[in-house]
C-alpha cells in the first residue's frame, strides 16, 4: 500500500519568488513597498483625488447541498485579492447544511441582496444545492440582470447546467460543466471540456477539483493578470493542473484502522483555521467513507475562519478528545495554528498518537508551529509553508509538496490540500479509491 516516491521534489512556478514573511502569511498577499512621499506636494492634492477605488462587489449564493469545497475556495481566493465578498443564504436562515456534513454560516440571506448591483455573481454546484439555487427567484433575478448588464457572473460543477443552462444565460457560449452533464450542456451551449472556460463575462468549470484554478481566474477577470498572479503565488498551486501528482514516502509503514469499519479521523478548527484547508480535507476524507469528526477547540462550535468564513464545528474539543482517533490532522492558518499550540488537550493528544505510533499530520502554518515547537517532529522529515520552512529543525525535504515519513504526513498549503488529502486516503484505502475520487474530482485529467 505504500505511495510511489517522487523521483524530484516538485518547484512551484513561484518558486523565484522572495520567501514571504509570517505578516505576509496573515494575509496570503505580498504587500506593496513602502511609497515615498512628499509632504509639500501633499497640500495641493484633494481628497477626492485620492480615494482608493471601491472594492469589487461579489455575490456568492449557497444552499442545502452546495458542494462546501467549491464554495469555501471560491470565497476564500477572492477575498485574498480584496474583493468585498457576500456569501448570501438561498434558505430560510443563514446556516446551510453543505454536502459531506459541512456546515457554513452565510453572511447574509438573497433577499437582502436583491437591490445590491455585483460585479460578479459566482454560483457554487454540489446537488441539491444548485437546484435550490436555480428556484430562487430573487436569485434568477440578479443573475439575469448580471447578464443584461453585461457584467460577471460564474458557475462551477452542476450549476452550469442546472442553473445558468435553465435559465437560458449560456446560449451561444462555449461552457463546460461537471462530466455527468456535459451530453446535457450541449443542448444549452457549446460544450467544451476546459478546466476552466472563459467566454465574454461568463466563466464555468468542472468539479471540485478544478476550483482553485477557477477562482484564481475569477480574480484575474476582475482585477486582471497581475493581482491573479500575486494571489496565486501563497496558494503554492500546481503548475501543472490535471496532470498525475507525487508525493514523497520516507520509512513505508501501513496506515491501519481498527476502531471501526472506517477510519476514526479527527480535524480541528479554530479562530483564525484556513478554512480552503480544513474543508478541502474534511470534504475529501468524508468523500473516502471516512468518519471525520470536526472540533472546535474555541468555547463555541461556530468558528471564523482566517477569511472570515463562519464554519460549524461538529462538537468542541473536550468531547472530541475523549475519543480515540486512527489519524489527527490540522489544518494551517497563522491564528488556527497558534490556537492549537496553545490547546494543551490537542497537544496531549497529538503526543499520545505519535508515542502509540499512531498517524498524525499538519499542513501549512501548523507543522512550523503547532507540531515542530512540541517535539512532534523529532526524527522526521517534514515540510510546511514556504515562508515557515526555516522555524523546521529538519527542512532537508521541504521543497516536496506532500511528505509521508512513517505516521507522520506534512504538506505545504491551500493548493497542496488536495494532494495532501488524496495522500491519506490512499494510505487508509489504497490507489483505487484515489483514483476514483480524482476522476470524480476532475483533480486529474479524466
Amino acid at each position: 500500500m505504500a505511495l510511489r516516491h517522487a523521483v524530484a521534489p516538485h518547484h512551484s512556478p513561484f518558486a523565484s519568488r522572495p520567501p514571504l514573511s509570517p505578516a505576509t502569511f496573515a494575509t496570503g498577499i505580498a504587500p506593496p513597498p513602502p511609497k515615498k512621499t512628499n509632504a509639500r506636494l501633499s497640500f495641493s492634492v484633494s481628497a477626492s483625488s485620492m480615494a482608493s477605488p471601491p472594492p469589487k462587489k461579489v455575490l456568492v449564493p449557497v444552499a442545502d447541498g452546495s458542494e462546501p469545497l467549491e464554495a469555501v475556495v471560491t470565497i476564500d481566493v477572492l477575498r485574498r485579492a480584496g474583493a468585498d465578498v457576500t456569501v448570501a443564504s438561498a434558505e430560510e436562515q443563514l446556516r446551510v447544511d453543505a454536502c459531506e456534513g459541512m456546515k457554513i454560516v452565510a453572511d447574509a440571506l438573497i433577499s437582502d441582496c436583491a437591490d445590491t448591483a455585483f460585479d460578479l455573481i459566482a454560483l457554487p454546484g454540489g446537488l441539491p444545492g444548485a437546484s435550490s439555487l436555480r428556484d430562487c427567484k430573487i436569485l434568477e433575478n440578479l443573475v439575469k440582470k448580471q447578464a443584461a448588464d453585461g457584467r460577471l457572473y460564474a458557475a462551477i460543477c452542476a450549476s452550469p447546467v442546472v442553473v445558468l443552462g435553465s435559465w437560458g444565460l449560456l446560449k451561444g457560449l462555449k461552457a463546460t460543466c461537471a462530466p455527468i452533464f456535459m451530453e446535457q450542456l450541449s443542448s444549452l451551449a457549446t460544450a467544451v471540456e476546459s478546466r476552466v472556460q472563459v467566454d465574454g463575462k461568463t466563466v464555468t468549470s468542472r468539479g471540485p477539483g478544478t476550483t482553485m484554478e477557477y477562482a484564481v481566474t475569477l480574480v484575474e477577470q476582475l482585477f486582471g493578470k497581475e493581482k491573479a498572479e500575486e494571489v496565486a503565488g501563497p496558494l503554492v498551486m500546481r503548475s501543472n493542473h490535471g496532470d498525475e501528482y507525487h508525493i514523497l514516502e520516507l520509512n513505508p509503514m501501513d496506515w491501519t484502522f481498527n476502531r471501526g469499519p472506517q477510519p476514526q479521523i479527527l480535524v480541528p478548527i479554530a479562530n483564525g483555521s484556513e478554512e480552503m484547508e480544513a474543508v478541502i480535507i474534511i470534504d475529501v476524507l468524508r468523500r473516502s467513507k471516512a468518519n471525520v469528526v470536526v472540533a472546535s477547540v474555541e468555547d463555541k462550535v461556530e468558528i471564523e475562519a482566517s477569511r472570515k468564513v463562519k464554519l460549524v464545528a461538529d462538537m468542541l474539543f473536550d468531547e472530541a478528545s475523549k475519543l480515540s482517533y486512527d489519524l489527527i490532522v490540522l489544518p494551517g492558518g497563522l491564528g488556527g495554528a497558534q490556537a492549537f499550540a496553545k490547546c494543551e488537550k490537542l497537544v496531549n493528544l497529538l503526543k499520545k498518537q505519535k508515542e502509540s505510533n499512531r498517524p498524525y499530520g499538519a499542513i501549512c502554518a501548523s507543522p512550523a508551529l503547532v507540531l515542530e515547537p512540541h517535539g512532534l517532529l523529532k526524527g522526521k522529515k517534514a515540510t510546511a509553508f514556504p515562508a515557515m520552512c526555516n522555524k523546521l529543525s529538519d527542512a532537508s525535504e521541504a521543497e516536496n509538496r506532500v511528505v509521508v515519513d512513517g505516521n507522520l504526513i506534512t504538506s505545504r498549503g491551500p493548493g497542496t490540500s488536495m494532494e495532501f488529502a488524496l495522500a491519506i486516503v490512499e494510505k487508509f484505502f489504497g490507489r483505487k479509491k484515489v483514483l476514483e475520487l480524482t476522476k470524480a474530482f476532475i483533480f486529474t485529467h479524466p
